[in-house]
């Protein structure tokens, strides 16, 4: 019997990991751990826990017993508390790393990103898996996985028996994670009517930003495969083509407007001092800075392949804003008007955004 243990069960990535995993023959059992439980009808072969990635003990009681553990914990607001996304994203995989060591889990497939890569080359090339996880240094999120990165470097050095995989997946989309994404990326003040065609008449188009994505599905299908297949080491994760803020202006049935480097990271920087959105001018700089991805590896080894193109992936999610569209979890909740007013109250990054709708926390 196969017993695995997810931890973020409930957000973007880790419904569909659930759905994915609970649908393998080789999988008896999947426990979906979060801090905040869905009601109503699970998948097959699944339980609810709760729990927090900082509590020790409570990791290890969850993880005992288990043939794999996926971990996708990670917070991405409040941007604007530094020390509390240091503490669940750094402390709690450290903790989670530390919880499979000592009670003898043979895997371990952690959720890393395309974040957590150096600068790409200048020839803008796409890189394989061995591009050094150093991060971009004024991004936090990035500075947070690449320690990660490290973290798991230790483990798998530690004790080389046991499999640690870790997956670098591009951007995800999917229509049901549209609300959380609004909330965390774009904040109180987005107003949905944005996403519809040609509601935007003009979109900024920025030299050199580009950036991968990918199906939360397709992904989800990744982490099975790392689960059940004897494989290690890190994965690239992502489905063409290669898009930029023209194909996004194509999109929305806008035009662009060249913008200089320089100007845009600017404005990036003063929208966010004056807290008109959530989203730190680190997250400009990854799209800017961070490589391409060569996925080589993962379909051979691994056997996979994207089933979603790149476009498509954000057509779904575009339409998702426009729908409001959620799911059926707290954390994919889907938005409402009267969420409003109690999200606005986290003051656009500085405190955590409660899962249960408009609810602000910390």
């Amino acid at each position: 019997m196969m017993r695995v243990v997810v931890t973020g069960a409930t957000g973007n990535v880790g419904t569909s990991v659930v759905r994915s995993l609970s649908a393998d023959d080789a999988v008896d059992e999947v426990v979906g751990v979060a801090r905040h439980l869905p009601e109503g009808e699970s998948p097959p072969k699944v339980t609810w826990a709760q729990g927090d990635v900082l509590d020790r003990d409570g990791l290890r009681r969850l993880v005992r017993g288990a043939d794999a553990v996926v971990h996708l914990t990670w917070l991405i607001q409040p941007s604007r508390d530094l020390s509390r996304l240091w503490d669940v994203n750094v402390v709690g995989s450290v903790n989670v790393a530390d919880a499979v060591a000592a009670e003898g889990v043979p895997v371990l497939v952690h959720a890393s990103s395309v974040g957590a890569y150096s600068p790409g080359p200048e020839d803008g090339r796409a890189v394989d898996e061995s591009w050094p996880t150093h991060g971009i240094a004024t991004s936090p999120y990035s500075r947070e996985k690449a320690y990660v990165e490290r973290v798991l470097d230790a483990l798998e050095a530690r004790e080389p028996s046991r499999r640690v995989v870790r997956l670098r997946p591009a951007l995800l989309f999917k229509a049901e994670a549209a609300s959380r994404m609004r909330r965390l990326f774009l904040g109180s003040l987005f107003p949905n009517a944005l996403a519809r065609a040609s509601a935007v008449p003009v979109l900024p188009d920025v030299p050199g930003l580009r950036f991968q994505a990918l199906h939360t599905d397709d992904v989800a299908e990744a982490f099975r495969a790392a689960v059940v297949r004897d494989v290690r080491g890190a994965f690239n994760l992502a489905a063409d083509p290669v898009l930029d803020l023209e194909e996004l202006a194509d999109l929305l049935g806008a035009r662009t407007v060249r913008v200089p480097v320089r100007l845009a990271r600017t404005a990036v920087r003063a929208t966010w001092a004056a807290r008109l959105h959530p989203v730190d001018v680190g997250w400009f700089d990854i799209a800017l800075r961070c490589p391409l991805l060569d996925t080589t590896r993962a379909r051979t080894e691994l056997g996979w392949q994207p089933r979603v193109s790149a476009t498509d992936a954000v057509q779904e999610v575009i339409a998702g804003l426009r729908e409001r569209a959620g799911g059926p979890t707290p954390a994919l909740a889907p938005d409402t008007a009267e969420a409003r007013p109690a999200e606005f109250a986290t003051a656009q990054g500085a405190r955590e955004i409660d899962p249960h709708p408009g609810t602000p926390t910390g």
